[in-house]
């Protein structure tokens, strides 16, 4: 039986999603032509989204010839569809790593997660303002039992880790925030923030064509031949480069065999509602921060610049997205906002993201002058932004930070790419069920 195409089995060759509300919202950069002929560069990055783009505009700037290719079109995978949130932290807390990694190394991923997030501030407000930044992200918890651990992580995070940005929700508060009976307690941090993300990945990718990378779309990789030069092939052009960067997440495939037995791709769904009035849209979320919950099966949601709920959930246990988006999403949408019954819903979309193992950022050095970083695990919007800092950081011969995430253990997923998905369905069925019962 052939391979799925992940890059072609729920999209169209060389187009952005049509049903989603970031795609009708985004002005982009005009198409990027094709790589073709003969073409040498110091760096090849491979990958269009957060990762690839944000390392072409650092290598750009510092000096770098740099040629970045993008099988579909920039922002197409995750970079442009995901719940834009930019959340500071890492997919495990920090007493999960400390007791994984040791208390420095954990302390020292910790810094580094907080200069993700002041990275996108910053990458924002000097290439993408259109695509806001608006400060706060709600942790909320659905079960009464998680709220003292949540409780006593904030404590830890300003006890030990001097972080005074995050702070203690009980019911009462967190109710009035959110708008819903569905959440016992949690956390508000207000370091952390939400965005539109495809107008973020516009505004980089702008920007490192004005800083001087060259950038072509619908320029898929057909092979990489290691050596003193690397040779990268596309369907029509062949690319040889002093380095290359692997950055391609959820949409690798079996491109790259290391990284894909130790990255999973997954798919999550989102829905944009229709507008709602400033009243209503205040009583879903008062203070406009955007939220994430609890749950293995995680429903994140914010407000969008023009009043619309976008609200991120549901599960699929293949690689086809489902054809009605709009009727997964809405089951938990109104499990938690029960007062939308009836609310038009004008945009769904699906997408496909990249966890690991232990859902911690797979970075790797795949031999001579080859990188990769990928595998954000639902924590992309900022640490795909600084991995593309960091692997520029690392072909410009100061490779410390870089090799902080690379040198995390990144087990492979049991039996390899062959068998992930059968064992991810199993997995996800018994988590979803956790959530439910």
């Amino acid at each position: 039986m052939a391979r799925l195409d992940l890059l072609t089995a729920n999209d169209e060759p060389g187009a952005l999603p049509a049903t989603s509300y970031y795609t009708a919202t985004a002005d982009a950069p005009g198409r990027f032509s094709a790589a073709t002929g003969e073409i040498t560069c110091d760096v090849c990055v491979i990958g269009g989204g957060f990762t690839g783009l944000s390392a072409a505009l650092h290598m750009a700037e510092a000096g770098l010839d740099v040629v970045l290719v993008e099988a579909q079109r920039v922002g197409f995978g995750a970079s442009g569809r995901n719940g834009g949130q930019v959340a500071g932290g890492h997919n495990k807390d920090q007493a999960e790593l400390e007791v994984m990694l040791g208390v420095p190394r954990a302390r020292e991923l910790w810094d580094l997660a907080l200069e993700s997030v002041d990275l996108v501030r910053d990458m924002v407000a000097r290439h993408a303002p259109e695509a806001g930044f608006i400060d706060g992200i709600i942790h909320a918890d659905h079960r009464a039992r998680f709220v003292p651990h949540s409780h006593a992580y904030v404590r830890k995070l300003q006890d030990e880790y001097s972080y005074d940005l995050v702070r203690a929700l009980d019911r009462e508060e967190i109710r009035h925030l959110v708008g819903s009976n569905a959440y016992h307690g949690g956390s508000l941090d207000v370091g952390s923030g939400h965005l539109h993300p495809l107008r973020f990945a516009f505004g980089l990718a702008r920007a490192a064509a004005k800083a001087g990378a060259r950038v072509f779309e619908t320029s898929r990789v057909t092979q990489v031949t290691p050596g003193s030069r690397v040779l990268v092939e596309t369907e029509k052009a062949r690319i040889t480069a002093g380095h290359v960067l692997w950055a391609c997440n959820g949409y690798l495939g079996h491109a790259q065999k290391q990284v894909a037995a130790r990255v999973m791709p997954i798919n999550n769904f989102i829905a944009a509602t229709e507008p709602l009035t400033d009243e209503a849209a205040r009583e879903l979320i008062r203070e406009n921060h955007a939220v994430a919950d609890s749950k293995f099966v995680i429903n994140y949601f914010r407000l969008s610049e023009d009043n619309r709920m976008l609200f991120g959930g549901g599960e699929s246990y293949g690689y086809r997205f489902p054809s009605d988006i709009k009727a997964v999403v809405r089951k938990p949408m109104l499990e938690i906002y029960p007062q939308l019954k009836g609310v038009r819903i004008d945009y769904a979309w699906g997408g496909t993201l990249g966890i690991t193992m232990n859902r911690m950022p797979h970075f790797a050095r795949l031999g001579g002058s080859i990188l990769s970083a990928s595998g954000y695990s639902g924590h992309g919007v900022a640490l795909a932004t600084l991995g593309g800092k960091l692997a520029a950081e690392a072909v410009l011969g100061q490779a410390g930070r870089f090799d902080a995430f690379a040198e995390i253990p990144s087990p492979r997923f049991p039996g390899g790419a062959a068998l992930r998905s059968p064992l991810l369905v199993l997995a996800m069925v018994w988590f979803s069920l956790r959530d439910r019962f």
